[in-house]
C-alpha cells in the first residue's frame, strides 16, 4: 500500500462501487501488499460527490441542509488529522499484521482465490465488530473512538470525523487473520470495510427493506450514533448487521434519534475533540481511591464508577427530551466563510503533500504538517470565538508567508502566487489589528 499509483480505480463505476463493497474478487486481488491501491485516497472525489448529492436531496426533501457548517468543518478537520501520521510511517494495522504473517502464520491461503477473498470479507467484518464493541465498553479505547461520536449532526461529513488514536488499538482484533490470510487480501478488505461505512452516515435514506436484516444501513447506524438511552452501546456492525443480531447488541430505530455524546463537549477545536476524554480519564484516575478502582477506570466502561456494574447504569445517562439544541458557533457568517476559505486552501496543500510525500524532504514534511495542524487549530479557535483567536490567526498567516517564501509551501497554479501572498498579507494586517484592539469575538 506504499505505492497507490500501481493500480488505479479503472472507471467511475468502480469508484462508486467500491463505496458499497460491490467490487468482485477478480478486480481486487493482488499478489503483494505493494500492489494494493490506496482505495481510501482514490475515493476522495466520490466522497465529495456523495456529500453534494446529500446536500441537494436534503434541500429538496426537507428544505434545509443536512447539517451545520461549523460541525462539518470540525468533522473534516478530524479526518485530516487522522491521516497525517500516514505521511511518516505505514499504518500499525498493516505493520502488525505483516509481522504476525511473516513470523507466526499457520498456513498460506491462495491470494487469488475467491474463497480467500470472501473469507477475508467475513473475517475483517467480524474483527471490526469486536473492536468496535470494545471501543465502547473499555474506557481507554473509548478515549480514542469518542471523537467519531462527538458530532451532534448526522450526515456524510460525520463519517469523516475519524480518531487519531483509534488505530492504535484496532489492530489487535485483526491479527488472528494473519495466521492464514495473506496481507494483500487483508489490506483490500480493511479499506473496503471503512469505505462502506461512509454512505451509512446519512438521514436522507430511510429504510432499505429486506436489506435491513443483513446489512448495516443508515437506519441501524443512526441508532448507533444516538445518545438516547435505547441507543447506547447498540449496532456495532461495520458491514453486516448479523453480528449484532447474533450477540445481542441489535436495536431497531424507533423514536427520534438525538446525536452526539451523552455529555456534549461544546467545542469545534480539533485537538479538544480528539483528546478531551484522555484528560477526563487522567483526572478521574487520580481522584478515584484504591488500586483496583483505578485499574477499573482504565479497563471498564466509560460510565463505570465504584459500586456500579462494568458498563455503568443506564439511569445515569441523561434523558433525551427531543428539545436538545446542538452547540453552534456564535461567529458571524462572514467569519464562517473565512474559515471555509482557509480550510479549502489548507486542503490544497494537504493533497499536494500526500501526492509528493515520497519526494519531499523530512523538514518540508514536518513544516507542512505543522502548518496544517496550526490551520485546523485556528479554525477551531475562530469558530469557538476564543479570546486569543485573532493573535493565533495572525501568527498562522505570518507562518504561511514565511514557509511560502522559503519554498516549503507551493501552489499548483504558480500564476496565483502573487495573489495568494497579497491575500495573506492583508490577513496578517487585519488580524493583527484585531488582536491589538482585542476585538475577538468578531460578530
Amino acid at each position: 500500500m506504499r505505492n497507490p499509483g500501481v493500480k488505479q480505480l479503472g472507471s467511475v463505476s468502480q469508484g462508486f462501487r467500491v463505496m458499497f463493497y460491490m467490487l468482485q474478487p477478480n478486480e481486487t486481488s493482488f499478489q503483494s501488499l505493494e500492489e494494493v491501491p490506496d482505495y481510501v485516497k482514490q475515493a476522495t472525489p466520490v466522497f465529495i460527490s456523495l456529500i453534494l448529492l446529500e446536500l441537494v436531496v436534503s434541500w429538496i426533501r426537507r428544505g434545509k441542509p443536512p447539517g451545520r457548517l461549523d460541525d462539518a468543518l470540525t468533522s473534516m478537520s478530524a479526518g485530516v488529522l487522522s491521516r497525517l501520521p500516514g505521511l511518516f510511517f505505514r499504518s500499525i494495522e498493516v505493520t502488525s499484521y505483516v509481522y504476525v504473517w511473516e513470523n507466526y502464520r499457520l498456513c498460506n491461503l491462495p491470494w487469488d482465490s475467491p474463497w480467500t477473498w470472501y473469507l477475508t470479507f467475513i473475517g475483517v467484518d467480524f474483527g471490526y465488530y469486536w473492536f468496535h464493541r470494545m471501543a465502547h465498553e473499555v474506557n481507554f479505547m473509548w478515549a480514542g473512538h469518542q471523537a467519531h461520536h462527538s458530532s451532534e449532526d448526522y450526515n456524510l461529513s460525520t463519517a469523516l470525523r475519524q480518531s487519531v488514536l483509534q488505530i492504535y488499538t484496532s489492530w489487535i482484533f485483526y491479527c488472528p487473520l494473519a495466521l492464514f490470510i495473506p496481507p494483500s487480501v487483508y489490506a483490500v478488505h480493511l479499506q473496503f470495510n471503512l469505505l462502506y461505512q461512509f454512505w451509512i452516515h446519512t438521514e436522507v435514506i430511510d429504510n432499505l427493506g429486506p436489506l435491513e436484516l443483513i446489512l448495516n444501513t443508515p437506519s441501524h447506524h443512526r441508532v448507533h450514533h444516538g445518545r438516547n438511552r435505547y441507543c447506547i452501546d447498540k449496532n456495532f456492525a461495520g458491514t453486516l448487521i448479523i453480528w449484532d443480531r447474533m450477540f445481542g447488541t441489535f436495536e431497531a430505530e424507533n423514536e427520534k434519534v438525538v446525536y452526539g455524546l451523552t455529555h456534549p463537549i461544546n467545542t469545534f477545536e480539533p485537538f479538544k475533540v480528539q483528546f478531551h476524554h484522555l484528560l477526563y480519564m487522567w483526572t478521574t484516575f487520580w481522584d478515584t481511591p484504591g488500586f483496583f478502582n483505578k485499574f477499573s477506570v482504565i479497563f471498564k466502561g466509560p460510565g463505570w464508577s465504584p459500586g456500579k456494574p462494568r458498563l455503568g447504569l443506564s439511569e445515569d445517562i441523561p434523558q433525551v427530551t427531543g428539545k436538545e439544541v446542538p452547540f453552534c458557533s456564535s461567529a458571524s457568517q462572514w467569519l464562517k466563510l473565512y474559515t471555509v476559505l482557509q480550510f479549502a486552501l489548507m486542503l490544497v496543500f494537504y493533497e499536494d503533500t500526500f501526492a509528493d510525500s515520497m519526494v519531499l524532504s523530512q523538514l518540508t514534511l514536518l513544516l507542512r504538517v505543522g502548518f496544517i495542524m496550526l490551520t485546523l487549530t485556528c479554525i477551531g479557535f475562530l469558530l469557538d470565538q476564543r479570546p486569543k483567536a485573532a493573535s493565533v490567526e495572525t501568527l498562522r498567516c505570518l507562518v504561511f508567508l514565511m514557509l511560502y517564501r522559503l519554498g516549503h509551501l507551493k501552489l499548483m497554479v504558480p500564476s496565483l502566487s502573487f495573489t495568494l501572498e497579497i491575500f495573506f498579507s492583508v490577513c496578517v494586517a487585519f488580524w493583527g489589528v484585531r488582536s491589538v484592539k482585542q476585538l475577538v469575538p468578531w460578530k
